[in-house]
């Protein structure tokens, strides 16, 4: 190594240490936007059962709203509708990742690291999916049903505006993810440099210190000839006198 200890150069070192120090931190960024980018993942998959689970109870509404059903056949499409509204509250309540919940009632906000030093956060906010929640509104909540036609036909109103809301939520959390992973590719190509940089200020030119080592031995070489030529024109000399 060029500087393997501050005695080699204590400014360069010093440099090279701070250096891989950041790097070294840039791993728990990393794993921070990591686990980030898994609790929006598992988000927006369930986000999007949620879709399909509303899809289907808007189909049940409107099925419903015909006033021409009888009693029966509403009270059919009623167990099917709140069957499907009760698979909503599973799905947003197990929605989690390591702990963190963004869709549930009071779920979390994401906020992942985004520098070495801890001051600068990437932040995603929670979306609350949950019955009777923010997404949803309160008129789409745990007692929703299909009672009469016309409750059926106010239903098939609630849903069309819950599954707009859903789709505003889910760009949201899209738009979250794409910031998470955009910033951990320049994280991961900011650790390289950093890395590059400090092989640079601390490790040894191979190339150069070849070129150095071959140079030297050619002299050695050369040296160890010249005293043998000198040796032998020694020996001529004294031959004369013999």
């Amino acid at each position: 190594k060029k500087v393997a200890s501050a005695k080699d150069n204590g400014t360069i070192w010093s440099i090279a240490a701070n250096q891989k120090a950041t790097s070294n931190s840039l791993n728990s960024v990393i794993g921070s936007l990591q686990r980030g980018q898994s609790t929006i993942d598992v988000a927006i998959s369930a986000g999007e059962t949620v879709t399909d689970l509303l899809t289907q109870m808007k189909e049940k509404a409107l099925a419903a709203a015909d006033t021409t059903l009888d009693t029966t056949a509403r009270a059919a499409l009623n167990t099917d509708f709140t069957a499907l509204r009760d698979q909503i509250a599973k799905v947003t309540s197990n929605a989690d990742f390591n702990g963190a919940n963004m869709i549930k009632s009071g779920g979390n906000t994401i906020a992942a690291l985004a520098n070495a030093a801890g001051t600068s956060k990437i932040t995603v906010a929670a979306q609350d999916l949950s019955l009777g929640g923010t997404v949803l509104t309160s008129s789409l909540g745990a007692s929703a049903s299909l009672g009469t036609a016309g409750a059926s036909a106010t239903m098939v109103t609630t849903v069309t505006t819950a599954l707009s809301n859903v789709g505003a939520a889910m760009a949201k959390l899209g738009t979250g993810a794409k910031a998470l992973e955009s910033h951990m590719t320049f994280i991961g190509k900011l650790q390289d440099a950093l890395d590059v940089g400090v092989g640079n200020l601390v490790d040894a030119d191979l190339a150069k210190e070849s070129a150095r080592l071959q140079a030297l031995q050619t002299k050695q070489q050369l040296g160890i000839q010249a005293l043998s030529i000198a040796n032998q024109s020694s020996s001529a000399l004294l031959g004369l006198f013999r």
